[in-house]
Parts: C-alpha cells; sequence; structure tokens
C-alpha cells in the first residue's frame, strides 16, 4: 500500500564474548602472609625503639654510637666474621667435593651421607660440646708430649681453631640440603663428561666448570652457615671464648640498651652479608648467561 512505510530493520547485535572467569581473591594466604610479617617486624620494631628511646633525651643514637666505640664490640664482632668465613671455606671444602664424588661415582652412598650430615640436627649443642670439653680436658696429661702445643692452638683466644671445627660440623646439615638442591638441578655426569673429554684435569673441571654451575647454592649454604655462626651462644661460652653471641649477652647484664643495639647491628650486619652474596652470585650468572647468549 502507497501509505505504509517500510520500518528499517536493526543490524543483529554481534555475539557478547564470554567473560573470563573471576579469580577468587585468597585472602587466607594473604592473612597468613600478614601475620607472618608481623611476627618477624614487630620484635624487630620493638627492639629498635628500644635502643634509641631515651626518656630523659627523647629520640637519641647514643647507644649505637657506644656500641660502634666499644673495643670489646669491635673485638668480639671481628672474631665472629673471622670464624664464620673459616667454617664457611671449610666446610665447602670438605663437602663440595664429597657430594661431587658421591653423585657421580657412589650415588648408593647418598642416603648414608644425608644421615651422617643431619646427626648434628639430632645432638643437642650441649652434648656436642661436652664431648670436646671432654677431649681439650686431655691436654693436662699430654703437657710433655708434642700433642700439647697441638692443643694450644686449638684453643688459642685470639682465634680459637676448635671454634671452626665444632661449627663446621654443625653447619652440615645447611650446607648438604643447599649442595644437594643444587645438584638435583643441574646435569652433573654431562658437564663433567664434556669438561673432562675437552682435555680439563679433576680440579679444574671442578674450579671451573662444577662450581660456577652450584653457585646460587653455594651462596646459600654459606649465608646459612654463617648466619649461625654469629649466632651461637651455646658452644662458645661453654669453651670459655668470647664472640659476639657471648659479649652480647655479657653487655646485657649491666647495660641492656647496648646489648640491644649490638644485636641490631648483627641483624644489619647479617643482612648486608645476606644482599651482597646474592647480588655477586645473581651478578655472576647474569653475566655468564650473557656471555653464552
Amino acid at each position: 500500500m502507497a501509505g505504509l512505510t517500510a520500518t528499517p530493520t536493526r543490524p543483529a547485535r554481534p555475539p557478547r564474548r564470554a567473560r573470563p572467569p573471576r579469580r577468587k581473591r585468597s585472602y587466607g594466604s594473604a592473612l597468613v602472609l600478614l601475620l607472618a610479617g608481623l611476627y618477624f617486624l614487630v620484635p624487630v620494631a620493638a627492639s629498635l625503639w628500644f635502643t634509641v628511646d631515651d626518656p630523659a633525651k627523647g629520640i637519641t643514637l647514643d647507644a649505637y654510637a657506644k656500641g660502634l666505640g666499644d673495643d670489646g664490640m669491635a673485638a668480639s664482632l671481628g672474631l665472629s666474621l673471622r670464624l664464620g668465613l673459616a667454617t664457611v671455606a671449610l666446610g665447602l671444602l670438605l663437602m663440595v667435593p664429597t657430594m661431587v664424588v658421591v653423585t657421580l661415582r657412589l650415588p648408593k652412598l647418598r642416603r648414608v651421607v644425608e644421615v651422617l650430615c643431619m646427626v648434628p640436627l639430632i645432638v643437642p649443642p650441649v652434648a656436642l660440646v661436652a664431648g670436646v670439653s671432654t677431649v681439650l680436658s686431655w691436654q693436662q696429661d699430654l703437657a710433655d708430649t708434642p700433642l700439647w702445643g697441638t692443643f694450644q692452638v686449638l684453643v688459642n683466644k685470639n682465634f680459637p681453631l676448635v671454634l671452626v671445627l665444632v661449627y663446621t660440623v654443625m653447619s652440615l646439615p645447611f650446607l648438604y640440603r643447599s649442595l644437594d638442591a643444587g645438584l638435583r638441578a643441574v646435569d652433573l655426569a654431562t658437564l663433567v663428561e664434556a669438561s673432562r673429554s675437552l682435555g680439563a684435569s679433576r680440579l679444574t673441571t671442578l674450579w671451573r666448570v662444577v662450581v660456577p654451575n652450584l653457585r646460587p647454592a653455594l651462596v646459600s649454604g654459606a649465608v646459612l652457615s654463617l648466619a649461625m655462626v654469629l649466632g651461637e651462644y651455646t658452644v662458645a661460652t661453654v669453651l670459655g671464648f668470647e664472640p659476639f653471641s657471648v659479649w652480647m649477652v655479657h653487655v646485657g647484664e649491666y647495660e641492656a640498651q647496648l646489648s640491644v643495639a649490638a644485636a641490631m647491628l648483627s641483624l644489619l650486619i647479617t643482612w648486608g652479608l645476606l644482599l651482597l652474596l646474592t647480588n655477586l652470585a645473581g651478578g655472576r650468572a647474569r653475566k655468564g648467561r650473557k656471555t653464552t647468549a
């Protein structure tokens, strides 16, 4: 009909895209992380406030200035650092070749080595140091023998080697777990075979091939061992030596604020060493990847 007009047809709407399902927010994990952070940070913040709060002067850093200028703190901290570095060096010197040989040649002994390295976690430090002190008491009966000089070197106050030996035994669990994880992450047999086929000696293969591939594991074990040495108290105090941890306890008997300030400084030193070693390991790893690329 002439009077009727055709109604325009609307274009069909494109089908709506299905929205991706919304991820459920994990409030439980966030709460756990928050509680863990508070559990760690609140004591540190309380200790820090205790060291800088003075009812008479207000906020002051006198405790830190006094600690840094104290000769006893410098001597004890230097002794602890030297003991820690010697412990790390001796532990790695013993464990790296042992773990490599066990992985390549004697895989059936892996369980035996693991059990032996985990023994220090079972034996209390008090029992361990009781046995060590009993052995050191033999030096009275060996005064006229060459062994007497050996005992004197072990118990030298300036650098007690007996603490290095005991701390090395106590650090075996940390070194074993770190090295075991690192060795499981690399194809050690292929690396060693390739290096040997190119004419490298065993020592060159260990130093130039194995150690660079285990650098993160070595850094992890070294940091844990060093932190253990800096915080160890029982063995040192029973044997009569005064590294940093023992000095802090002795100072705390008559000057608590200085003792807590020293503890905060030791915490900062441990964090600094951890960041330094981690950055060194990560930087060398990135450099190695760029070179191979």
